[in-house]
């Protein structure tokens, strides 16, 4: 079941304040999208041909992390969302985008905006983030719980070094996991999907 933190867990109020701190109390623009680079055609960040992109900005420091370029929360382009998606037009045979990083629930609001219209196109949304889906949620941010909805496929959890493991499916460490969003918030129960893609 998804475990909330309690209001005692010092570990929880440590990674909220940090959240608050580097996330959101940076710079806050409803839909612009601070972005380290985009892929167009992946086949390694989830199922199918996705358009990945790649935010600026993360707090989580994995060690071994695959991209550190993507770390500080200065530097990158700002994309509007709409150039986004007249790329991905131009690919057809795209099956949805992935939102990586960086850490994505950083830019939940401008990210969340995007997915909305990333569905309407008819695509599906595939996300990664360094924080736990149990860890998102105890955050209780509106604009996390938005971005949630809109995603499904996410792939939750740090990098660490020592779980790493190269035959596991769009993930690279064992903790990691595949999780369907919509389900899962719909029953409280975690359901992962299935590997057999």
């Amino acid at each position: 079941c998804i475990k909330r933190y309690t209001e005692g867990s010092i570990r929880s109020m440590f990674m909220l304040a940090y959240f608050k701190e580097t996330c959101i109390g940076g710079e806050s623009m409803r839909k612009k999208i601070r972005v380290a680079g985009v892929v167009n055609d992946s086949i390694v960040d989830g199922p199918g041909f996705r358009f990945s992109v790649f935010v600026q900005g993360c707090p989580h420091g994995c060690p071994g992390c695959h991209n550190p370029q993507t770390h500080p929360f200065e530097g990158g382009v700002m994309m509007e969302p709409e150039e986004i998606l007249e790329r991905m037009k131009k690919n057809p045979l795209l099956k949805g985008i992935t939102l990586s990083g960086g850490e994505p629930f950083c830019q939940a609001e401008a990210l969340a905006y995007l997915a909305r219209q990333v569905h309407a196109a008819g695509w599906d949304v595939v996300c990664y983030t360094g924080y736990t889906l149990e860890t998102l949620l105890a955050m209780e941010d509106p604009h996390i719980r938005e971005l949630l909805e809109e995603v499904d496929l996410l792939i939750d959890g740090p990098f660490i070094l020592e779980k790493r493991d190269l035959t596991l499916l769009f993930r690279g460490s064992s903790n990691q996991r595949l999780i369907l969003v919509k389900p899962t918030l719909q029953t409280g129960s975690i359901t992962l999907m299935e590997e057999d893609v």
